[in-house]
């Protein structure tokens, strides 16, 4: 399952070459990730408050291909990958206008509890994720 995010590059976003910043790339996998969330009917809010689940990051990787700037939109493309009990990874590709390839990378991410300690999903959580990761669902809404 691959999600789908539209987002337009605002202002504030830019340098003063009116080219968006590279940190804002991280801004927007995390746009990604929670539209994934999102379409899954599992929202980020729900993991952590029902499932007391929190997804800090332990590594980011982003390749920039092509330079956006001022008020262009552009698609953030969001994929599970490396689903295990106590982590997982998320894969993105953000293209520009023409379907033009501007960035791609990735997060790695390590459930913690409230306390901040290592945890495992549940296993609900866990095996919607790996559904998911393995291709097997496709339509919005499965917790």
């Amino acid at each position: 399952m691959e999600s789908v995010a539209k987002v337009r590059v605002r202002y504030e976003e830019t340098d003063r070459m009116g080219v968006a910043y590279y940190a804002n790339y991280l801004v927007w996998f995390e746009v990604g990730r929670t539209q994934l969330f999102k379409d899954l009917g599992l929202t980020y809010r729900r993991l952590e408050d029902e499932y007391e689940c929190i997804l800090p990051i332990v590594e980011a990787y982003c390749k920039y291909r092509k330079s956006v700037g001022y008020d262009d939109e552009i698609k953030v493309f969001t994929r599970l990958g490396n689903v295990s009990k106590k982590g997982l990874t998320f894969h993105y590709r953000i293209e520009g206008e023409g379907c033009s390839l501007v960035a791609e990378g990735f997060t790695r991410h390590v459930v913690v509890g409230r306390n901040g300690k290592v945890k495992s999903f549940p296993n609900e959580v866990y095996n919607l994720l790996k559904r998911i990761e393995n291709g097997g669902l496709k339509a919005r809404r499965h917790l």
